[in-house]
């Protein structure tokens, strides 16, 4: 081989182990998320990082802070100079340039406020060194309810800005709906609760204080217990702050219940109960079990001539906990119990059967309504499942 060939064979080798080397130190380097797919689709992500940014804060509703967390955010989706977000009264936020032209916002947008149409208009700005000309301004509608705007300001008019700002107007909508469901949400627990409450404070609360008032001479000291046992379960079922409790306090308040009953119905009626430990810190829907107990008090031993046995247990399942209160009362015919369950039982009739599968069914699923077994003179039967752990319930 000839010098010039040697030459050239020397300069491959090192051209390849130069590729190599710098192949290995591209392929060895960790994985930045700008080295991730095409642009299109780097883009694409960005985009949808910085609108789950922006969604939290959306989903407390139309207010100044959510407004404030969420305004860059969308001005970074949609690429423009400033945007403005206003109620049906007033600006809330401005970002970007141009803060000067907060002053006549809410006056070139009436007219969008009153119809719910998109409008654009120019900016009339004085200052010559203002970038912002033209801006779009698009409706923040609910349930054909106008709750304010979305305003994007540009230098120029621009079809792709209107489109744009059309769509994450729709976007915050969006949210804006999840919030008011959030709250619908909430207002019917707590309405819920207040038909318990309501079920529980007429005809017990009166039997209470009458089995109380028959101990007073009799029995001074046990009727001094009663007292505290009735202020407790009172306190715990009126309290005012939590959707949730644990199966510890519940219980609790079922045990401080049934010396009440005791009290009234004495030697007639018998409680067996069995808890495991280990489920006492589950959380599960406050006030859900008392009504079931009232129910098997109800049905078990009021309508009964003679004595009633309850028997409660909270015992451990794997993942979640399971309740059973059961009777040896009179029991329902299960065509009338499907018929309550529908909520076709009357205003007054099984309302805490139905409240309490409603809500277990809102918190949990379908798959965690109650499962009642019943027969005319059989008794009754309610099992209840319970997760030990499901995001956004807490004890409280």
């Amino acid at each position: 081989m000839t010098g010039a060939g040697c030459a050239a064979v020397v300069l491959l080798v090192v051209l390849l182990l130069g590729a190599g080397f710098l192949l290995g130190r591209r392929t060895a380097r960790p994985v930045r998320t700008s080295d991730v797919g095409t642009p299109v689709e780097h883009a694409t992500f960005e985009t949808l990082h910085t609108a789950s940014l922006a969604a939290p804060s959306l989903r407390a509703g139309l207010t100044e802070e959510s407004a404030r967390k969420s305004a860059r955010g969308l001005r970074s989706l949609l690429g423009t100079d400033a945007l403005c977000l206003t109620d049906r009264d007033r600006v809330l936020v401005w970002d970007g340039a141009g803060e000067h032209h907060d002053r006549h916002v809410m006056d070139q947008v009436r007219g969008l406020l009153a119809s719910g149409r998109d409008t654009a208009f120019a900016s009339d700005c004085d200052d010559l060194d203002c970038p912002l000309r033209w801006a779009v301004a698009v409706p923040l509608t609910v349930d054909h309810r106008v709750l304010g705007t979305l305003i994007a300001y540009a230098p120029r008019e621009s079809a792709v800005l209107a489109r744009a700002a059309g769509e994450v107007a729709r976007w915050v909508c969006v949210q804006l709906e999840l919030a008011e469901l959030d709250r619908s949400r909430t207002q019917l627990i707590e309405a819920e609760i207040r038909a318990l409450r309501a079920q529980i404070s007429p005809h017990f609360i009166f039997n209470s204080l009458a089995a109380i008032a028959s101990f007073v001479r009799t029995d001074p000291e046990q009727a001094r217990e009663l007292l505290l046992e009735f202020a407790d379960f009172t306190r715990y079922s009126f309290r005012s702050h939590g959707d949730f409790t644990t199966l510890a306090d519940e219980l609790h308040s079922i045990d401080q219940y049934l010396a009440l009953v005791r009290a009234r119905f004495g030697e007639r009626l018998a409680v067996t109960l069995q808890v495991a430990p280990e489920v006492l810190p589950v959380a599960l829907p406050f006030l859900c079990l008392q009504p079931l107990v009232e129910n098997a008090v109800k049905h078990g031993l009021e309508g009964a001539v003679t004595s009633s046995r309850i028997t409660i247990s909270a015992l451990d399942a794997g993942s979640e906990a399971e309740v059973v209160i059961e009777d040896d009362g009179t029991g329902m015919d299960p065509e009338r119990l499907r018929h309550i369950l529908r909520g076709e039982g009357g205003e007054s009739t099984g309302i805490g059967l139905l409240n309490v599968d409603e809500r277990l069914r809102q918190v949990y699923g379908d798959d965690y309504g109650l499962v009642i077994e019943t027969g005319i003179g059989a008794g009754m039967k309610i099992t209840v499942r319970l997760p030990k752990y499901r995001a956004g319930v807490h004890g409280s």
